[in-house]
C-alpha cells in the first residue's frame, strides 16, 4: 500500500511548490521558480479501466489500492485527507473546527484527475457574480465573500462506469388517428375530431455500450448541487499524477463501489427505457416488460476539481462550490429580510397607486 508522503521542493531554493491552474506548471510562491509538473519529461500511467467484478471480490492487485491519513468532520461527515504535520483546522465543506485524528483509510487509489483549470481568484470572481445576480441575497454576505478569506481547492471522488448492454423487451406502439364526431354546443350541431390510439403489440432487442457513467461518490455536500456542477468535460481526465494535489486537498471517497454501481445502473436503466421508446416507435408507447443483460464492467476513480466556499454569516452557514474546470457556480442561495420587505412593501405601494388611479376612472 502506498503511504508516501508526497512533497515537491523546489529545486531551486528548496521551498514547497504548488500546481497554478492559470499556467499549468508547478510554481515556487518564494522564489517564482516554474517547472512542468511532472518534471521536465512527462511519464504518467495510462488510465485504464478496472475489472468490477475483481474490486468487489477483493481481488484487485495490492498496487492498485493506498492507505490515506483522513479524518472525518463532525457536522457533515467529510472524509477529508490532510498532511502528516496538520492536527487542527476547519472542515472546507461547513466551516466546522476539527482536530485531525490517526486515522487511515485504506481504498482504490484514483486512476485519473481532471486539472484544475480556474485559479482561487477566478473561482472567487465567479461566486461574487452569481451572489451579485440574486437579487435577495444580502448585501453584506456579498462583500464578506469577496474580501473574505480563501477559497478551498478540493479534488472531489468520482466514479466512471462502463458496461456493454442488451435489452429484450415487450410493450405497445400506438398509432394516433381520428373520429369525426357530431357534439351539440350551444343547441347546435357541431362536426369535432376526436384522437384514437390503435395499439399494437411489439418486441425487440436494444444494445448500447455505456462509456464513463459518472458518479457522484461523495456525501459531503448535498448531492443537488454537484448535480448542478455538470458538465464535466471528461476528455480533459489525465493520469493521476500526486503533482496535480500540490496546494489542493482531495477528499476519500464515502459511497462505496457497489451502491455507486446501483446508482450507475440506475443512470443506465433510464437510457434504455428512451432506446425502447424509440425502437418501439409510433406516436405512443406502452412498455411492459425490459430484461437487461449486462457485461464487461469497469470503472474507474478519478477525481474532479471543485473550489469550495463555506462562510458563517450572522450565525448561518452558507456554502458555495465552484466547478474549477468551467466557473459553474451553485449553492445555498442566503435570503435577505429587509430585501424581501423592501420589495413587499414596494408591490404594495405599485397596488395602491394602481387601485387609486383606478377607482378615480371609475
Amino acid at each position: 500500500m502506498d503511504k508516501t508522503e508526497h512533497r515537491f521542493p523546489c529545486d531551486a531554493c528548496g521551498a514547497d511548490m504548488r500546481f497554478d491552474p492559470a499556467r499549468g506548471l508547478m510554481v515556487c510562491d518564494h522564489c517564482g521558480n516554474e517547472t512542468p509538473v511532472n518534471g521536465p519529461k512527462p511519464q504518467l500511467a495510462p488510465i485504464r479501466e478496472l475489472d468490477f467484478r475483481a474490486a468487489i471480490e477483493a481481488r484487485l492487485p495490492e498496487a492498485e489500492m493506498e492507505e490515506t491519513r483522513v479524518t472525518s468532520c463532525p457536522n457533515c461527515g467529510a472524509e477529508i485527507g490532510f498532511k502528516p504535520d496538520v492536527h487542527a483546522t476547519e472542515c472546507p465543506f461547513c466551516a466546522t473546527p476539527v482536530v485531525t485524528g490517526t486515522g487511515a483509510n485504506r481504498h482504490i487509489k484514483p486512476r485519473g484527475l481532471v486539472p484544475f483549470a480556474l485559479d482561487e481568484g477566478q473561482a472567487r470572481q465567479a461566486m461574487t457574480d452569481w451572489l451579485g445576480s440574486l437579487w435577495f441575497a444580502p448585501n453584506g454576505l456579498t462583500e464578506y465573500a469577496r474580501k473574505g478569506r480563501r477559497m478551498q481547492g478540493i479534488y472531489v471522488p468520482y466514479w466512471t462506469f462502463d458496461a456493454g448492454t442488451e435489452s429484450d423487451y415487450r410493450g405497445e406502439r400506438g398509432i394516433v388517428y381520428y373520429e369525426t364526431q357530431t357534439v351539440m354546443r350551444d343547441g347546435k350541431r357541431e362536426t369535432v375530431q376526436v384522437e384514437r390510439v390503435r395499439w399494437y403489440s411489439a418486441a425487440g432487442r436494444v444494445a448500447r455500450f455505456f462509456d464513463d457513467v459518472l458518479v457522484l461518490a461523495s456525501k459531503s455536500l448535498p448531492k443537488t448541487y454537484t448535480d448542478a456542477l455538470q458538465p464535466w468535460d471528461l476528455t480533459a481526465l489525465t493520469p493521476y499524477a500526486p503533482a496535480f494535489l500540490a496546494g489542493f486537498r482531495a477528499e476519500a471517497y464515502q459511497v462505496e463501489l457497489t451502491d455507486g454501481f446501483t446508482e450507475a445502473r440506475a443512470i443506465m436503466d433510464r437510457q434504455i427505457e428512451r432506446d425502447v421508446r424509440f425502437d418501439i416507435g409510433g406516436d405512443r408507447q406502452r412498455i411492459h416488460d425490459i430484461q437487461t443483460r449486462i457485461s464487461d464492467v469497469t470503472f474507474k476513480h478519478v477525481l474532479l476539481p471543485v473550489w469550495l466556499a463555506a462562510y458563517k454569516y450572522k450565525g448561518t452557514t452558507y456554502r458555495f462550490v465552484v466547478n474549477g474546470q468551467t466557473g459553474r457556480v451553485q449553492g445555498e442561495r442566503p435570503w435577505s429580510a429587509v430585501k424581501i420587505a423592501l420589495a413587499v412593501i414596494a408591490g404594495l405601494i405599485v397596488a395602491g397607486v394602481f387601485g387609486y388611479f383606478y377607482a378615480q376612472n371609475r
